[in-house]
């Protein structure tokens, strides 16, 4: 209940946003990272270690009443170890399984979705019999670690092969070859499952990626309604088969004919479910607590159209700026920005400083004022 301390694997922006959510709720946070200063040690206490350091992990235990993690990355065996000497209620599973792209593939074809064709690589020659049965263009992935377009290899030609394999094999996981899906869109669904059972969605996201970082989420997304509901059906199904606790973000591709590909899931808040901060009725982090502390979930609905669109360390400087002054063209436009800034010391080129929730009558409104803007310029 409220009044309890909840334990944070991780002190990037999503810790700190569940910081911020869950404060308002009445529970303290302690969290785990290496970084001093964190943007989430802004805002909670802080414990200053690596994520394997079991000491450390243990006095984030002894601190906490209930313990989750803000991204996915850390160490598996860690969370298993709190998992049994302290309330995990997330479970180190499902971590297992999303660090790892063919489990977590499997998985998804377990809960009835679909993913794109894909094969286990182990050499050169593995990944030649695989694109003459895939096809080409195709994507080799590090099966752990890659994001935000790290660890992958797009294949468009067969003298592509070698180069990309002698690189791929120096990061030393196992890799994961799939086909290219031609997709007319990229959506995502969040969905929340409580300790009980309880599983609520957000409406989906249309995400546009510039550079193989998140630029847009476009809220509703500008897809069919029978698109959204099999996309929400989708998520509950993985959410129920994996066994989730808290959020699980659903990526997937829409292709022209309808057909929805599983792409990625994140057992975690998700840079595309930023939007519900202003736009819901209750936010993603909101959710996340309560479902966590196995609290009745929150109800998920839209309020508003809007567009969420993400500050690199490029667009600080012309954000400031524009905070500076008055805004004729939102005023003209009938949307509403908001600022979410990280905190974070340093604004280096694509990295992720903030972002901004774009409230509008409509989506191309919104769309029109991100267009117009000078801070996405550069």
């Amino acid at each position: 209940m409220p009044g309890a301390t909840i334990g944070l694997l991780g002190g990037g922006q999503l810790g700190r946003m569940l910081a911020h959510a869950g404060n308002r709720l009445g529970y303290r946070f302690v969290t785990l990272d290496p970084t001093p200063d964190s943007p989430c040690g802004q805002t909670a206490a802080q414990i200053i270690a690596s994520y394997d350091d079991r000491d450390a992990a243990r006095e984030l235990a002894e601190r906490s009443d209930v313990i989750t993690y803000e991204f996915e990355n850390v160490d598996a065996d860690v969370a298993a170890m709190l998992e049994a000497e302290s309330y995990v209620p997330q479970g180190s599973k499902l971590l297992y399984t999303t660090q790892h792209r063919l489990r977590e593939k499997r998985a998804v074809e377990a809960a009835g979705a679909t993913v794109a064709p894909y094969a286990e690589i182990v050499s050169l020659n593995s990944l030649q019999d695989a694109v003459a049965h895939l096809g080409l263009p195709a994507v080799l992935k590090t099966a752990t670690g890659g994001y935000d377009g790290k660890g992958q290899w797009v294949l468009r030609e067969a003298t592509d092969l070698e180069l990309a394999w002698n690189e791929a094999s120096q990061a030393g996981t196992e890799l994961v070859l799939e086909q290219f899906i031609k997709f007319d869109k990229e959506i995502s669904v969040i969905a929340a499952r409580s300790p009980s059972g309880e599983v609520r969605t957000f409406v989906p996201a249309e995400n546009i990626h510039v550079n193989n970082i998140l630029h847009l989420s476009i809220v509703p997304a500008r897809v069919p309604l029978g698109v959204l509901a099999e996309a929400e059906r989708l998520a509950v199904s993985i959410a129920e088969t994996l066994g989730a606790v808290g959020l699980i973000a659903v990526e997937m591709f829409l292709t022209a004919d309808g057909q929805l590909f599983v792409n990625e899931l994140a057992p975690r808040p998700h840079n595309s479910g930023h939007y519900t901060m202003e736009a819901c009725r209750t936010s993603q982090f909101e959710q996340h607590i309560r479902a966590i502390c196995n609290l009745p979930l929150g109800d998920p609905s839209l309020l508003t159209p809007v567009v969420m669109v993400n500050v690199l360390g490029e667009h600080m400087e012309p954000l400031l700026a524009w905070m500076s002054k008055k805004d004729d063209a939102a005023e003209q436009l009938g949307v509403t920005p908001k600022v979410h800034l990280y905190g974070k010391a340093e604004a280096k080129h694509k990295r992720k400083m903030g972002h901004v929730n774009v409230l509008a009558p409509n989506v191309d409104a919104a769309l029109e004022w991100v267009s117009q803007s000078p801070i996405w310029r550069v």
